[in-house]
């Protein structure tokens, strides 16, 4: 019998939640990601819990024991109670008995293995007892074992129940995958059109995760493969992706999925994946910077430091010193050390373009260059700029 590390079940508030569960007579088992994410030693964040006993059950049991209770999806069965300032989703087992491709309608039930069915990936269909058994109704330790994403079930089944699981698949895969079920790509390429049904917040929240996980080389390719990746960001390019991460390796930097979205994507996704406006922004501004070509000191001058890091790594990956995050920081640290007063006798368009060659000598001499080099730098291209109607 496999059994879950003993960190996991020594959680205080975990056991508040459960002897108010069982208490009452109800059943009650760890379910889903924490149950993976502990047998793989990654980090364990939320835990869910699932149980026999209906909502309102749930919820009398939880006031019984003096903890709140938030009725966050009732109808589907999910009732997260509050234990030491910490949520636990726990949901009743259920069965789908409609589906639409997005929504399901669900009935109660009392069959752990029913509840397993319904799932999407047997490596999240796994449930542990109080004393740490794990439960496996669909075979999900082997896959779990070989880090195999496997559909529960059918594939086209489970997808045609929520065609975002599509993505969740890629998802998944990033994160946890070696091998993926070839009936999975196979079904995944045949129904990606239901994607189209799917609000582009929900693919952008699948997208980011996606893009965070330490190596999503391998499952973009693989959305590129079954025609995916360019239903949902047309004109996508994996090999630039694959070489930011080979870049943010090389220099130890760590994720970031907008900056790889922005490797992946040449063009704006903001629609496709529903972005927020500074997130938005932040592309745009790489977008501006790789078309005009600016160096790395440019970069660092012009752009706000998240900016400019993103950056250097997409278009100065071959060719970063060792001492570029140094020069980074200088850069953003030097503000050009003169000002409009300056320059007397200058205004309108003579000014604008003598400040602009007195900032393009501030970048070009690494920030070194003194005040009245500046200003010769300045004033020497005044005269142009004079003579402009």
């Amino acid at each position: 019998m496999t059994q879950l590390p003993s960190s996991i079940l020594d959680d205080a508030a975990l056991i508040q939640v459960l002897d108010a569960l069982e208490a009452g007579g109800a059943r009650a088992w760890l379910v889903g990601g924490a149950i993976r994410n502990a047998l793989l030693d990654e980090p364990v964040s939320d835990i869910d819990i699932a149980t026999d006993a209906l909502p309102e059950t749930v919820v009398a049991l939880a006031q019984a024991a003096g903890l709140r209770a938030v009725p966050t999806g009732i109808d589907h069965g999910t009732v997260t109670l509050i234990a030491e300032g910490r949520g636990f989703e726990v949901t009743t087992l259920r069965r789908d008995v409609a589906t639409d491709g997005r929504h399901a309608v669900v009935a109660f039930s009392t069959d752990l293995a029913e509840d397993a069915a319904r799932r999407d990936f047997t490596i999240n269909a796994l449930y542990a007892d109080r004393a740490g058994r794990v439960l496996d109704p669909v075979g999900g330790l082997p896959d779990l074992a070989a880090r195999r994403l496997r559909f529960v079930g059918d594939p086209d089944t489970r997808i045609r129940e929520d065609y975002l699981r599509i993505l969740r698949f890629f998802r998944f895969f990033a994160q946890y995958g070696h091998e993926a079920q070839p009936l999975a790509l196979e079904a995944c390429a045949r129904l990606r059109d239901g994607l189209t049904r799917i609000a582009p917040e929900r693919v952008g929240a699948e997208m980011r995760k996606l893009l965070a996980a330490r190596a999503p080389g391998a499952s973009v390719a693989l959305m590129a493969r079954t025609g995916v990746l360019d239903l949902i960001l047309p004109g996508a390019n994996p090999q630039g992706l694959d070489a930011l991460v080979a870049a943010e390796h090389a220099q130890d930097v760590a994720p970031d999925w907008l900056r790889r979205l922005a490797a992946l994507v040449p063009g704006d996704p903001t629609a496709a994946l529903r972005l927020s406006r500074n997130e938005s922004r932040h592309l745009t501004r790489l977008r501006e910077a790789a078309g005009a070509g600016w160096s790395l000191d440019e970069a660092g001058y012009r752009l706000k430091a998240d900016e400019a890091l993103d950056h250097a790594l997409l278009h100065h990956a071959g060719t970063l010193p060792p001492d570029w995050r140094a020069r980074l920081d200088r850069a953003q640290a030097s503000p050009l050390p003169i000002r409009a007063a300056d320059l007397p006798g200058l205004s309108g368009p003579a000014l604008g373009q003598a400040l602009r060659a007195a900032e393009g000598a501030w970048i070009a001499s690494g920030f070194t260059l003194p005040v009245p080099a500046l200003i010769d730098a300045a004033m020497n291209a005044a005269p142009t700029a004079r003579e402009t109607p």
